[in-house]
């Protein structure tokens, strides 16, 4: 699914983001949505989020909801 609407993605959501330091390689890192930090229900990079490691990225993908 698509990462770029706010509506497809909930807390407890499995995802891929990618972080700001990996932007240019692309590397994506998958985790557990803890906190939805854009406000805007659309982003056209990305909705940005926490996952429940700590790290701060935009999703790319959403594994499952």
């Amino acid at each position: 699914m698509n990462g770029t609407e706010r509506k497809n993605i909930r807390r407890g959501c499995k995802v891929r983001i990618v972080q700001k330091q990996h932007q240019r390689t692309g590397e994506l890192t998958e985790g557990i949505v803890s906190d939805i930090l854009t406000n805007s229900q659309v982003h056209p990079r990305g909705i940005k989020v926490r996952l429940e490691t700590g790290h701060i990225g935009r999703v790319q993908e959403v594994l499952s909801t």
